[in-house]
């Protein structure tokens, strides 16, 4: 299978050696949301029994990736998309599989705008953390950028 008949969660799973090692399940990937899922894996848990931390931080990271290369695939040939930071709030105790959401906090045309200017744009990637019953046990924030292949 080319790279261009792979979709993004198995484009990622194939490039992204944590997201193979966690086991993620890459259920939705589109320009306007992302959802991806950790399976409840003993070997990745706490102390408390529940999904380690940095196991839910990849899993957020993830989402956050899916959705940016699903919304800016097509810059990938003149932009290089970057994390500029994250941050992570842990809401209530994780037990079980969990799944995270992630959605753009910009209209991707604003960002591309940027990019067409010459800019190197940043944009907000939202995430929500939820166990199966729905309770949000962790909410988090990735800023990316799309570094243009050729400043100027």
């Amino acid at each position: 299978m080319s790279a261009d008949q792979m979709s993004i969660g198995e484009m990622l799973a194939a490039t992204v050696p944590m997201a193979r090692t966690l086991n993620l399940e890459f259920r939705e990937t589109a320009p306007d949301r992302a959802v991806v899922a950790l399976p409840d894996q003993g070997d990745y848990h706490n102390h408390v029994g529940g999904p380690h931390a940095g196991a839910m931080f990849t899993l957020g990271e993830s989402a956050s990736g899916a959705i940016v290369l699903a919304a800016f695939g097509a810059e990938l040939s003149r932009a290089v998309p970057l994390a500029v930071s994250a941050e992570i709030a842990y809401k209530k105790l994780a037990m079980g599989p969990v799944t995270a959401t992630a959605t753009l906090g910009r209209p991707a045309s604003d960002v591309i705008a940027e990019l067409d200017a010459g800019q190197r744009p940043e944009f907000p990637v939202a995430i929500e953390i939820q166990r199966e019953d729905g309770a949000v046990t962790g909410e988090m924030t990735v800023v990316w950028t799309l570094r243009p292949n050729n400043p100027n």
